[in-house]
């Protein structure tokens, strides 16, 4: 069986998408878990996403057999970067070839962190990677619920972004303790992306909260959201996500789905009374 392995920078032509999609229908199959996301598949396609793939194929049979993503989210030269082989293929190498074709795709592109990504329960991933010098560091769930019309509050009134950096500078560096310039890069993020909204919320003239969404397919992600310290306790929380589900049913999505880290119990408290379930467990784990 002789093995090759090649890299190929974001967007992906559209056989090679069709052959990583393919690749993980087939491990999803067999593993019962998700692989699509975490491979970057939605995004994959796009001028916009900054990221690579390591492709392995059988020379014999001209056959995709493992694929490695990685993916600079933010932009910050900070990789998050995750890999599935083929189950037919497994321990076979495959996925050490995978690894080292992403630590070289990494430092050529200057990268100056990194955060390799296993889904829990996924057979041999946590082994492997820690075998491979990573050392686990916090895992996120991933929770979803139906797009669907809401009945909003009426003393709360959601808007988009209009210049209210200040507010959400203040918000963010109390909710996920962001220095200033981070929470800038967030917003210059939040407000440049195609697909991506930041939206304020108001009561009374004051700003109390924050949500941004992202329309990926048929899912309306929703990240970054934030409520006023002064505010908290006092439904503004609840009020985002009853506006994220109601703007996705607007804007055609069948699902809302966000992260969150599983050892945030107040937020996933919060979540679950909103109607959102667990759908996977992300384990993130970075180099020793």
């Amino acid at each position: 069986m002789n093995i090759s392995v090649m890299t190929v920078s974001f967007p992906l032509d559209g056989e090679t998408l069709k052959e990583v999609k393919f690749l993980c229908e087939e491990a999803t199959v067999q593993d019962y878990r998700v692989y699509e996301t975490i491979m970057n598949v939605p995004m994959a396609s796009s001028f916009e996403t900054k990221g690579f793939m390591v492709l392995a194929y059988e020379d014999d049979k001209d056959l995709l057999v493992g694929a490695a993503s990685a993916i600079d989210l933010m932009g910050l030269h900070t990789y998050e970067w995750s890999l599935v082989v083929t189950p037919a293929y497994r321990q076979k190498g495959i996925g050490t070839a995978l690894v080292e074709g992403i630590q070289v795709g990494l430092e050529e592109r200057g990268a100056e962190g990194q955060l390799a990504v296993i889904i829990d329960g996924s057979p041999y991933g946590h082994t492997f990677i820690e075998n491979k010098g990573f050392t686990y560091s916090f895992s996120e769930a991933t929770l979803e619920t139906k797009a669907e019309a809401v009945t909003l509050q009426k003393d709360i009134n959601i808007q988009p972004y209009n210049g209210e950096q200040a507010e959400l500078i203040t918000i963010y560096s109390e909710a996920f303790g962001d220095l200033p310039e981070e929470s800038e890069e967030l917003i210059a993020f939040n407000t440049s992306k195609n697909g991506r909204k930041l939206w304020i919320a108001y009561r009374d003239g004051a700003v109390v909260g924050t949500v941004t969404t992202a329309k990926e397919n048929e899912i309306q992600w929703v990240t970054a959201l934030a409520v006023h310290p002064n505010c908290e306790g006092q439904g503004i929380g609840t009020a985002l996500l009853s506006f994220s589900k109601d703007y996705a049913s607007k804007v055609g999505a069948a699902f809302v789905m966000l992260d969150v880290e599983v050892d945030n119990k107040k937020a996933l408290s919060v979540y679950e009374k909103a109607g959102f379930m667990k759908a996977q467990q992300i384990d993130y784990y970075v180099k020793q």
